[in-house]
């Protein structure tokens, strides 16, 4: 797999934002903005720029003919461009300076991803949003993105080995979570020859309280769950799954695993955890792996 002792290329920091193309950019930029109460920072009739901070932007849309979640993804890292690009060429990557993405990231380093091609953006900041006031039910932040993956090696090692993301958990043979700071996962692929692209992409609430209430807010607004309240093994996040006006599955979570000190090599200890201490482990693909409080949506691990 891969080897723990090697020094990445470079080493992501945080997942920063992800793209959406969508064939209704005011449908979807009103979803995110009256429902999920994101910021709207930029728009136009062809796209729009979301936030749910002090950064520029976590989601971004852009319009296109027919739908497709994940179509980009932007990750913080902690080396300098010109280091960064220089870093990846070495270990045999090419990569785009750009300066036009759009507002927000005025420097961008591009390279694709294995087996997907979806464009990954390097940056080492955001231009401020200006959104300082947030709201009673906004999420606190974009937290993670799943995908499909025709083969899970390659894939595992490309964020290991090249982007410095670390392992936290495998469910089975086919479920990886990866993560690139204290947070359990900020990337998780799901191995597939049945599927492609975003299996869902993720918010984090704040506290039980939190989530309940907007769960109450997308009821009003006639948004309902194909899957929770629960919690997951694996991570341990309380979760809810919706679809948003496009169809791509949205998870509203809160109190993921978190790993502060990583030379201890163990999740903060919780009472509802398995064992104490516990750190990353291979799961059995059973119902403690994906929901300790009830039924398996069997649609969301199929592959």
């Amino acid at each position: 797999m891969t080897d723990p002792n090697a020094q990445p290329a470079v080493r992501v920091s945080k997942l920063s934002y992800v793209g959406f193309e969508t064939p209704d950019v005011d449908r979807l930029a009103e979803y995110y903005n009256r429902v999920l109460e994101f910021e709207l920072v930029d728009s136009s009739p062809n796209g729009a720029f979301l936030t749910t901070g002090p950064d520029h932007h976590c989601v971004v849309l852009t319009k296109k003919e027919a739908s497709r979640g994940r179509a980009v993804v932007g990750y913080e890292i902690w080396e300098d461009l010109d280091s960064a690009q220089q870093r990846l060429k070495d270990a045999g990557y090419e990569t785009q300076r750009r300066s036009d993405i759009g507002p927000g990231t005025p420097d961008v380093l591009v390279l694709e991803e294995p087996n997907t091609g979806v464009p990954l953006h390097l940056i080492t900041s955001q231009d401020p949003s200006g959104a300082n006031e947030s709201t009673p039910l906004r999420p606190t932040k974009l937290g993670h993105i799943a995908s499909f993956t025709t083969s899970l090696e390659p894939m595992q090692k490309f964020y290991q080995d090249l982007l410095g993301f670390r392992w936290s958990d495998t469910i089975g043979d086919f479920f990886v979570f990866l993560r690139c700071n204290a947070d359990h996962h900020a990337a998780n692929f799901l191995a597939t020859t049945k599927y492609e692209g975003m299996h869902h992409i993720a918010y984090e609430m704040r506290d039980p309280a939190h989530l309940i209430t907007m769960i109450d807010h997308l009821a009003k607004n006639d948004y309902r769950l194909h899957w929770g309240p629960g919690r997951h093994g694996a991570g341990h996040n309380l979760f809810t799954y919706h679809k948003d006006p496009d169809g791509n599955t949205i998870e509203l979570f809160t109190q993921l695993d978190v790993m502060h000190d990583e030379a201890k090599g163990y999740w903060e200890p919780r009472p509802w955890h398995e064992t104490s201490p516990m750190g990353p482990r291979t799961w059995e693909v059973d119902l403690a792996a994906v929901n300790h409080w009830g039924p398996i949506n069997f649609d969301m691990i199929d592959h």
